[in-house]
Parts: C-alpha cells; structure tokens; sequence
C-alpha cells in the first residue's frame, strides 16, 4: 500500500517540529505540504533528508503561500501551474518514479472576505484560478491525485452552519458550483467523501478565534481527489485531528489516503 497525506502546515519553519512529530508516528510515502511562507533555499530539507524523506520537490516563496511535496518515494517533479496568472507559488506536480501516479499539491486563494468579484479583486481571482484548473482537467488522460487546501467546503455537512455561512467566502453557492465544475472536468472521486460519507462530520480547518473556546466550527477545505481508476485502488482514508490540540498547531490537519499498489 502506498499513503499520501496533504496538510496545510500554515509555515513549514515555524512548526517543523510539528512536522516531524507527524512523520514519525503516522509513516506516510508521500506528505504534500501547502503555504510552507519560505523560499526553496530556506525550506528544512535538512529535516526531511534526516527522517528519509529525500525526494522533494518544492515551490517556494518569501513569507506566503508555497506547496512542497517531500517523499520517501522516488519522484520526478512535472509541473509548475501558475493557475493564479500573477507568479505566487501555489502548485507542484510530480510523478511518483515506477508507480504510474501523477500528484497534484495545490494550495487555491482563499478569495479575500467579500464574496464578489467587483468590490474584492481577490475573490475573482480565486474564481479564475479554479478555471484555469478546470481548462487543465479536462485535457487529462492519466491518474492522477489532486490533493492539497482547496478554500472551499462543498456540501451544506462540509460547514458547522450551512444558513450562517452559505454568504461566507469557502462556502458561497458560486465557489460550490465553480468547484463542481472542476469536479466534473475530470469525473474527479472526492475520497473524503468516498470513505467519511455525508453527512459525516470530517472538517479539516478551525479557525484560532473560535478553536480555543472549544467550539466545533469546523470546515472541510481540504481535499484529496482522484482519476476513477485511481480513486478504485484508494482503501483508506482519515484525518489526524490531534495535530489541531499540538503546540503552535496550524489551523488545519492532516488528511492521510491509502491506496492498494
């Protein structure tokens, strides 16, 4: 079996230790990192190397975003899409070497806080990212896994309140259907979904505001999905949520896949 994880670690520096902690007890093959906020040269390859994960293929960038994919699998890196047209390091693709799997790492822009394009440029960027991604999808003809945060919560069960946050940037009915149209381009299997069926709790992401009261105010933005016939061999699926109650933790956890080899 192989096992890839996804985690938004919200600054790869900042909670290494974090980082290590999770390698060592959950044994990942591949661990795909999104908003790392450090260039390639500063990226703790000296960590990953140490703990035997010394294929890596990183896109760095000072202070925000970057997506790092780090293996104990060999790999050959295939891909740099700038899907948000303005150069910010947000994707890297790979193959993983002899496995016939291509993994995408994608961190999508959150959009800002005002759902719409005219009176928050950022929202309509995140709304062209996603197309640019859909135009992609539908030219591929290979297995692939397309993982990483998503800025967006799909299903009314993907939210602690659908009514309180259906106005919200990650859960407007216009972010929904511009993923639903990626999901589509590509016949994409939602492996969260797959395996946690709604109307399953599964949220990856609280914020820090309300995560210390003790409140479940959870959204799933994060996501693994799968070609059909790879998302056939995934046997397993799960989130590490203890990783949200470590020190200095980031605002999201780690989802883990298995798939039959």
């Amino acid at each position: 079996m192989i096992t890839i994880a996804t985690w938004n670690i919200n600054s790869v520096r900042l909670r290494i230790e974090s980082v290590e902690r999770f390698l060592v007890q959950e044994q990942p093959d591949v661990l795909c990192l999104q908003e790392i906020k450090c260039t390639n040269e500063l990226f703790p390859r000296d960590v990953f190397e140490r703990l035997g994960y010394g294929h890596i293929a990183i896109s760095g960038q000072k202070g925000y975003h970057g997506v790092a994919t780090v293996s104990r699998l060999p790999l050959t890196e295939t891909a740099r899409h700038d899907w948000q047209a303005n150069g910010e390091a947000r994707h890297v693709g790979v193959e993983l070497t002899g496995h016939g799997l291509f993994l995408e790492n994608v961190y999508i822009p959150a959009g800002g806080d005002i759902p719409d394009r005219e009176a928050n440029p950022k929202f309509g960027q995140k709304l062209d990212f996603l197309e640019r991604m859909t135009a992609w999808s539908h030219n591929l003809d290979r297995p692939t896994l397309l993982v990483g945060d998503f800025n967006i919560a799909p299903l009314d069960c993907d939210v602690y309140d659908h009514k309180a946050l259906i106005k919200v940037v990650s859960h407007t009915p216009v972010e929904v259907a511009a993923l639903a149209r990626l999901a589509a381009a590509h016949d994409w299997v939602d492996l969260g979904r797959k395996h946690i069926p709604a109307p399953q709790r599964n949220y990856s992401w609280w914020s820090y505001r309300s995560f210390w009261r003790d409140k479940d105010q959870g959204r799933r933005l994060d996501h693994m999905w799968a070609s059909p016939a790879l998302a056939a061999r995934s046997a397993t699926h799960r989130l590490v949520e203890e990783t949200r109650r470590w020190d200095q933790p980031s605002d999201h956890v780690p989802l883990i896949t298995g798939f039959d080899a």
